[in-house]
This record gives structure tokens, C-alpha cells and sequence, in this order.
């Protein structure tokens, strides 16, 4: 998996960017509003996530860490894939895309062109809860050790197939026990706990 690419710019536009790194140009899909807070010249660090498929590998690039998580989450969701999801990143600010969902507005997602009234309710429905919490707070980013030992050890929960809303109650309960607990033995506490 290609986490992130430190290279030069080679090329820019508003669908996509060719990063070189080592001699090698990457052409990277991004947002409109990744575009927007990219310098056009010079050296840059973009976040991506590569997708493979039968016919293609497509990396997507993202100016932040929490855009891409954003995007991750979008695509967990059934019926939104990469294209949707970069084109939700487009047109509306991860903060509004995070609001609308937390506020259960519906039609703030059907503003985006593709999301249908079916598509914006399960967006909701699979990640109301999924957002609770700090872990996408982009507003006010918070990293203190807690909240990035809780974020962490719920990501690897995640990965190890443990539903999230499941995970996070048990995290909230162990964090209350061991406020300055590592993502390491919060996992290993959460997994005795299940």
C-alpha cells in the first residue's frame, strides 16, 4: 500500500496531479478541494490510498491525513464508491460532508451530483456513529495522546474485523481505567474484552 508520496509536482490540475519521486511520475486522483490547498510548484507530501482492481490501480491523493480517512469512510459504505466519494469531497468541505451526517441532513448530501435520497440515508445510517467522537474533528483536530492512542487502537480493531461501534464502547470503558494507555494495550484490552 502506497501511504504517502514526497515528491515534486510535476504537473496540476483540478482532477488530478503527477507527483515524481525518484525519477518515477504518479499520477494521483484528487478532490477540488485538495487542488485549492496544494502549491502548484515545487516539493509537496500527499496522503493517498491506492485501489486495486482487475482492470486498473488508481491512487487517490489527499492534502490531509483526516481527507483521507474521510474518503475511507465514505467508500465503507455501501454504494458509494471512490468516484462518489471524490466527488463528495469536491463539493462540499469535509466539515460540511462530517456535519450533514451528523445532523442526519439528507439533503445537504443530495446537493452532490450522483447521491441519490437512498444513498445520503445510508450514508448516514452507516456512519452517524462511525464520526461520533474525535477521531474526524476537523475543526479542531485533537491530538492529545488519549484521543490518538483511541483513534489508533479503534483503526486496528477495525482492520482485525471488530464492528466500531462495538470497539469504541469497550475502548471508552478502558480508557476510563487507563487514560494514558498506548493504542498497543488498548487493542490487547479491548480483544480480552470481547
Amino acid at each position: 500500500m502506497i501511504a504517502h508520496l514526497n515528491g515534486k509536482l510535476a504537473e496540476a490540475y483540478p482532477t488530478h496531479l503527477i507527483v515524481e519521486c525518484g525519477g518515477v511520475g504518479y499520477k494521483v486522483n484528487i478532490s477540488l478541494n485538495s487542488f485549492s490547498k496544494f502549491e502548484k510548484t515545487g516539493d509537496i507530501k500527499i496522503f493517498t490510498h491506492l485501489i486495486v482492481r482487475e482492470d486498473a490501480q488508481i491512487l487517490y491523493g489527499f492534502h490531509s491525513k483526516n481527507e483521507r480517512e474521510l474518503f475511507l469512510k465514505l467508500i465503507s459504505v455501501n454504494g458509494v464508491g471512490p468516484a462518489s466519494a471524490m466527488m463528495m469531497l469536491s463539493s462540499l468541505e469535509p466539515e460540511e460532508i462530517i456535519a450533514a451526517i451528523e445532523s442526519a441532513d439528507a439533503k445537504k448530501l443530495q446537493t452532490i451530483k450522483g447521491i441519490g435520497a437512498k444513498t445520503a440515508q445510508r450514508i448516514i445510517i452507516d456512519l452517524k456513529d462511525k464520526l461520533e467522537g474525535d477521531e474526524l474533528n476537523f475543526g479542531s483536530f485533537n491530538t492529545n495522546s488519549k484521543n490518538k492512542s483511541k483513534f489508533e487502537a479503534l483503526s486496528a480493531l477495525e482492520v482485525l474485523g471488530i464492528p466500531s461501534r462495538t470497539a469504541d464502547k469497550v475502548l471508552e470503558i478502558i480508557l476510563k481505567e487507563f487514560p494514558d494507555a498506548e493504542a498497543d494495550v488498548l487493542v490487547k484490552e479491548t480483544l480480552k474484552r470481547l
